[in-house]
């Protein structure tokens, strides 16, 4: 009976070696015309993906687009041609960690890099003195707050908000409830590289689809598109790293949530009320408190937490109205 266990452990580990190891998926040919289209620009040594179009003529309107977790600057494809009618330029970029992007390890990720980046990004494009209009999404909000801080604050090397647009993001840590895969990760210690390693596009394709609507389920094309730039430069094993935010949030959010209560620059949210990280009324009724003076926009009953993707034209037409509003 011993010697059958050992027989079974013997096959077992390299099974489990191999395993652990299997490469990245191939891209789609969606996800190669992306990256195709982009270029890349360094920081501190380190490669960040980036694209930016040319759109409207005789418009000199500039949108950056922020992205969220844990998915890439491929959020906003189903929006790309519609922002390209209205804004001179669209630029987006995928986050250290993120998509593309390099995914250093160690490291210890943090909202005010990512922050220092985008600065670093829009001086690469000669665009430092020039309005920036910022929409954001999740995690991409939250670094949308730090740069508004830094702006509010004449901080040297921040850029120049012309607004603000949110949406589905954790604004609010009393408000915001993490996925348990989240917070296994990001608070798991010795056990959370375990897991980054055994997680594969099963799991990822489940806790992904949990935060869209039932009626608005990405196709399997378009999950695998997202597994495949997580899967990127080893991006699941930073996981954990990234996932510190969370934390982030919490110690920072007088600061954070302050940028946006003391701010002039024209704020608005475009919400997803599915939500089930940032649930429906407790989150809106208090960013309508806190916030009295931005504008928002709530989407149908059955929009989650990817608005931009669920419903990219009631989201692309939410947000011009708001462009054109000022």
């Amino acid at each position: 009976m011993k010697e059958w266990w050992l027989q079974v452990g013997l096959l077992g580990v390299p099974l489990l070696a191999v395993y652990l190891h299997i490469p990245p998926p191939q891209l789609s040919p969606a996800l190669r015309s992306w990256k195709s289209s982009g270029s890349f620009f360094t920081y501190k040594d380190l490669n960040i993906f980036y694209r930016d179009s040319s759109g409207a003529v005789g418009s000199s309107d500039v949108v950056v687009l922020l992205h969220g977790f844990p998915t890439s600057s491929y959020d906003w494809s189903k929006i790309w041609e519609g922002l390209t009618q209205r804004f001179h330029r669209v630029i987006a970029l995928d986050f250290l960690g993120f998509g593309f992007s390099d995914k250093p390890r160690p490291h210890g990720y943090s909202i005010f890099e990512q922050a220092t980046i985008v600065e670093g990004l829009l001086r690469h494009l000669g665009l430092r003195h020039q309005r920036i209009n910022l929409l954001s999404h999740d995690y991409g909000d939250t670094v949308a707050q730090e740069l508004l801080h830094r702006y509010e604050h004449n901080r040297t090397g921040s850029i120049l908000i012309n607004s603000l647009c949110l949406s589905n993001g954790g604004i609010f840590p009393e408000t915001n409830y993490p996925r348990f895969i989240q917070k296994l990760l990001k608070d798991g210690g010795l056990l959370s590289p375990l897991l980054l390693r055994l997680m594969n596009f099963f799991f990822f394709s489940g806790g992904l689809g949990a935060v869209f609507g039932p009626y608005t389920q990405p196709s399997q094309a378009e999950l695998w598109d997202m597994w495949t730039a997580v899967r990127n430069n080893d991006g699941n094993l930073v996981m954990d790293s990234i996932l510190q935010y969370i934390n982030q949030r919490k110690k920072h959010r007088e600061r954070w949530v302050g940028a946006l209560m003391s701010t002039s620059v024209p704020l608005h949210l475009i919400y997803g009320p599915l939500d089930p990280v940032n649930p429906h009324p407790e989150f809106l009724q208090l960013y309508k408190k806190v916030l009295p003076m931005s504008t928002v926009s709530v989407l149908d009953d059955h929009i989650s937490h990817y608005p931009q993707l669920e419903d990219p034209l009631g989201f692309l037409n939410a947000y011009l109205n708001f462009i054109n509003s000022f």
